[in-house]
């Protein structure tokens, strides 16, 4: 029994007053879960009674576990991650050199550092607006980290030709390594920039971190890599991103289920 049974429970009107042990001890434990069932299992107000007495009740309802919330500017967001992606890129070029500029052709260069940066910008506008209540996406969270991945990839095999490699593995393995380094050091500040917000989906948040950290080490590894294989391209580069974004899920998975039973101690 967990959080989310108790939910579906709720649901369909199976929890309040149940006779299950397993629910009776998971409400002992969980004061979320507490204080939800005990709200739904008040009685309905009295018919008779008087307008005002009812509209008292109802406020006292909604103010009892309200807090007040700094407001913060989207500029303001928007420009700290900015700030975070330049200096990131920046780190990471400076100590590794930018090789690859000097190999590819002003098209390659441009196309490849023009996608990876306009994911950038959009994850950065998908990340604003899931710590901002009542913002609006107009590319579903859900969906935007694929389609960045597919424009990534789709200008990678235009571009760039399949060529061979005798140290593969090896080439591709530091590639990986030192992208998802330089883009975990950037997903730190990105947090603490993050928590100034309301997160609304934990979830979609934590993914959207990861996609805009791996982008960071993609857009190092796009600077400096002169290797100019697809299959390199798509296996080290793009695979930095498809890391970070799996660790960001998964990290936001894990803090969502554990989240209500670390704070149902009291």
């Amino acid at each position: 029994m967990n959080c989310n049974d108790v939910d579906k429970g709720l649901d369909i009107g199976a929890i309040a007053g149940s006779p299950d042990p397993e629910v009776r001890e998971h409400l002992n434990h969980c004061a979320r879960c507490r204080k939800l069932v005990a709200a739904l299992s008040q009685p309905a107000y009295e018919a008779s009674a008087s307008p005002v007495a009812l509209l008292e009740q109802i406020e006292s309802g909604l103010l009892s576990d309200l807090r007040p919330v700094r407001r913060t500017r989207k500029a303001y967001l928007l420009a700290a991650l900015a700030a975070i992606f330049l200096v990131g890129v920046t780190f990471g070029v400076s100590r590794i050199g930018a090789l690859a500029l000097a190999v590819m052709t002003p098209v390659q260069a441009g196309v490849m550092l023009g996608a990876v940066a306009t994911g950038a910008v959009l994850t950065a506008y998908s990340l604003v607006h899931l710590i901002l209540p009542g913002s609006l996406h107009r590319i579903p969270p859900a969906v935007l980290p694929f389609a960045i991945a597919l424009a990534f990839a789709t200008a990678t095999v235009v571009l760039f030709e399949f060529q061979p490699e005798l140290h593969f593995w090896a080439a591709a393995w530091w590639c990986i390594r030192t992208g998802t380094v330089f883009g975990a050091l950037a997903a730190v500040p990105l947090w603490l920039v993050l928590r100034r917000g309301a997160v609304l989906s934990l979830v979609m948040t934590c993914l959207a971190s990861g996609v805009f950290a791996g982008l960071v080490g993609m857009m190092v590894l796009e600077i400096h890599c002169p290797i100019l294989d697809v299959w390199h391209i798509l296996f080290a580069h793009l695979g930095v991103l498809l890391i970070l974004a799996t660790a960001g899920l998964a990290t936001g998975l894990a803090v969502e289920k554990f989240q209500p039973q670390m704070r149902a101690r009291p």
